[in-house]
């Protein structure tokens, strides 16, 4: 062994500083090495070409399951850390030559968009823990099926993480959408399965069809529909879309099963947005012919915000009255006014295309 180590830089050395003899070689490549020798401290490799390499102590603990089943002359890719360290080796890590082929493993399943199958091993309240080719990956909740998306009230994080722990042993099927080894770094998707075959059974539809669906699923942000005459597709409604007035809880105005008439407002990326307000009358259109400015009215207070309070006018019109009224303050107004009870205000001005009534308190 000793001869290895004392002849091997001068060879090393004469090999490098030849013109001709030594090929290129490069930080960070990947090359064959046979193993010629180990000892407690290190392990000597054959670069053919490349004259010798060495692993020392700690790369060989990085390394012990290569080390387990590798024998002298046995053939391992090794990745170049040094062109020639201090003894005159080339140095060389087995670890990190295993990692940047799995990495380059991962990134061709990427380009490919190869769709893959993992066991889910972990949750958190932003989304589910997998391996791929023994590397952590990501599933964000926002790249989950329809059909496995979280569907709590009130976006409660304590709720979404009891239904993703659910998951928990179970194999998905996922595309890899996002990598970097750099930073460990591995993002899967698992609603980008089935997009290809929703942007196909989606040509049939045009923004503006009117469908017949199901409701699927209420969150707080809005209602799932599935469409009746094709159930693989399912589109969202946003809270915003359930109504013209002002709602807080989409359950206000839609359950599971109900069966509702939506129309299509965007089709895009496969995916597809639905209104329900979009075929009711619009309230604000005659907004006018029943409210004008000076006009004294009662209204009920509805709402709180940080820039004042909204007032139930009738079914379907809100005004608001601002916290500029009460100098400023919230607790000043809250002093003065209170959710749930009537009061008579006075109508300052009517804004139909900005969906704004203003009021001022009658004092």
């Amino acid at each position: 062994m000793n001869n290895i180590k004392k002849s091997n830089p001068t060879l090393n050395h004469i090999i490098k500083n030849s013109p001709g003899l030594m090929p290129s070689l490069k930080e960070g490549e990947v090359v064959e090495a046979r193993l010629l020798k180990r000892t407690p401290k290190a392990a000597y490799f054959d670069l053919g070409k490349f004259g010798m390499g060495v692993v020392y102590r700690q790369e060989i603990f990085n390394a012990k399951e290569i080390f387990k089943t590798i024998k002298e002359n046995d053939p391992v890719s090794a990745k170049v850390v040094s062109i020639e360290n201090e003894d005159g080796y080339v140095e060389l890590s087995l670890a990190e030559a295993g990692r940047q082929k799995v990495w380059q493993k991962l990134k061709e399943l990427e380009e490919k968009q190869d769709e893959l199958k993992v066991k889910i091993s972990a949750a958190n309240s932003g989304g589910l823990i997998a391996e791929v080719e023994g590397i952590k990956a990501f599933l964000p909740v926002s790249q989950l099926s329809t059909e496995h998306y979280p569907r709590v009230d009130e976006g409660s994080k304590e709720k979404i993480l009891e239904e993703l722990k659910k998951f928990i042993g179970q194999d998905l099927s996922v595309k890899i959408i996002d990598l970097n080894p750099r930073n460990n770094k591995l993002i899967i998707s698992e609603k980008e399965i089935n997009s290809q075959n929703l942007k196909d059974l989606l040509t049939k539809y045009k923004v503006g069809d009117v469908i017949d669906g199901i409701v699927s699923g209420v969150a707080d942000f809005g209602a799932f529909i599935r469409f009746a005459d094709n159930p693989q597709i399912e589109g969202l409604i946003h809270i915003s879309e359930l109504s013209h007035k002002l709602i807080e809880n989409p359950k206000e105005i839609v359950k599971v099963d109900d069966t509702v008439k939506a129309k299509i407002v965007e089709i895009k990326d496969g995916r597809v947005n639905l209104s329900l307000k979009a075929l009711q009358p619009n309230p604000w259109d005659k907004v006018k012919e029943k409210y004008k400015a000076d006009q004294e009215i009662e209204g009920t207070i509805t709402k709180f915000n940080p820039f004042g309070a909204f007032v139930a006018l009738d079914a379907e019109i809100q005004g608001i009255i601002h916290i500029s009224e009460f100098g400023g303050s919230l607790e000043e107004m809250k002093k003065k006014i209170e959710v749930g009870k009537s009061y008579t205000f006075k109508i300052d001005s009517v804004k139909p295309e900005e969906k704004r009534i203003i009021l001022k308190l009658k004092k």
